[in-house]
């Protein structure tokens, strides 16, 4: 498991260029930090939105890394952004079949709830929902990331195309007042593609 910084860019104009700034100069600005596990790009190019999932190897290197990405992340919001929002998040599931790759599809729904009830709703999901999740068709991975404190956080799954990200849309909508019985408050979903990754 890892710990995430989740930056999220919106009122992008031009989505490849904002790529392309990430690809050749925010890249090897993560590779020098301490703990860096990975970084995966996603783009919804019809609402303007960039995403960034930056994965640590723990809560110290992820905060440590912050002042010296701090002015990357500024220089992308000036060049090509309306608008940034950072967040930091644990992962609390990560099931992986195949890692993700350009041009897969990925649905993300942003989720609060007590943090009281973090504990015992991420078991919920773990036993029940993420089996439903793996055995669907065009299933790559599946995570779910809190801020322990606040109970805010993501589910986020990637799929081999637009048909099993649909099929999985319409699942988890199903089981959607499930979660709500549970105290889980669920945001719209946001489909995505993802557009870069650099997994160590």
């Amino acid at each position: 498991m890892y710990y995430n910084r989740v930056v999220t860019l919106t009122g992008v104009q031009d989505i490849d260029a904002a790529v392309a700034y990430i690809r050749e100069t925010a890249l090897s600005g993560l590779r020098a930090q301490k703990g860096y596990q990975g970084f995966s790009v996603s783009a919804d190019r019809g609402a303007g939105l960039l995403g960034t999932l930056s994965m640590w190897e723990s809560a110290a290197d992820r905060d440590a890394s912050d002042s010296a990405l701090a002015k990357l992340r500024e220089d992308a919001e000036t060049q090509f952004a309306a608008n940034m929002t950072v967040e930091n998040l644990d992962d609390r599931v990560l099931e992986m079949s195949r890692p993700p790759e350009v041009g897969s599809r990925l649905m993300v729904t942003y989720i609060t709830m007590d943090p009281s009830q973090v504990e015992e709703n991420i078991e919920t999901f773990k036993q029940e929902v993420v089996p439903q999740i793996k055995a669907a068709p065009g299933f790559r991975s599946v995570r779910a990331m809190i801020n322990p404190q606040t109970g805010a956080g993501l589910a986020g799954s990637i799929w081999d195309d637009d048909q099993s990200r649909q099929a999985a849309a319409d699942a988890a909508l199903a089981r959607r007042s499930e979660g709500e019985a549970r105290g889980v408050k669920f945001s719209e979903i946001s489909f995505r593609e993802i557009v870069l990754t650099d997994m160590p």
